[in-house]
């Protein structure tokens, strides 16, 4: 199954946060959301990812976007993740039913992991922009969301 492509209203799911509160399809409107996907808590290049994208938080919430990370690890390894690293992205798990939120959004890797994989939602949660990387030692660069942002102001 192919990336949700834009224009599709997000599909309903449920993520843990480690706070164990749900968050839902409904968390996304209001708002411009990126749900950035991510194969491994703590794997190098996941590491360099988020700690890019968390360089940059206070130039996309300048630029009207929330950052949420999400992989299949349990709420407790992410949370260890997001404090070793210093991160102010909220950390968001796929782990219970695993997979079923990045399934939903077609990045779920046969392994069991999340492609590495951007989808960028608008305040009526549908999907506007989508990108899933070719290779899965390569993050996409922050100025492919920052490119995305600014289309959606055209």
């Amino acid at each position: 199954m192919p990336i949700i492509a834009p224009g599709r209203p997000a599909p309903d799911f449920t993520l843990a946060t480690y706070e164990g509160d749900p968050f839902t399809r409904a968390s996304l409107e209001g708002r411009v959301t990126v749900l950035v996907f991510y194969p491994f808590a703590f794997s190098p290049v996941c590491n360099d990812q988020l700690s890019v994208y968390n360089e940059l938080v206070d130039d996309f919430d300048a630029a009207g976007a929330t950052l949420y990370g999400v992989s299949c690890d349990a709420v407790w390894s992410l949370e260890a993740f997001k404090d070793k690293l210093g991160l102010r992205i909220e950390q968001l798990s796929d782990f219970e039913p695993k997979g079923a939120t990045c399934r939903a959004f077609g990045v779920l890797h046969p392994s069991g992991s999340p492609e590495r994989a951007l989808v960028l939602t608008g305040p009526d949660a549908v999907v506007r922009w989508s990108h899933v990387a070719e290779d899965p030692g390569a993050f996409p660069g922050a100025n492919l969301i920052f490119d995305a942002l600014a289309a959606l102001e055209r």
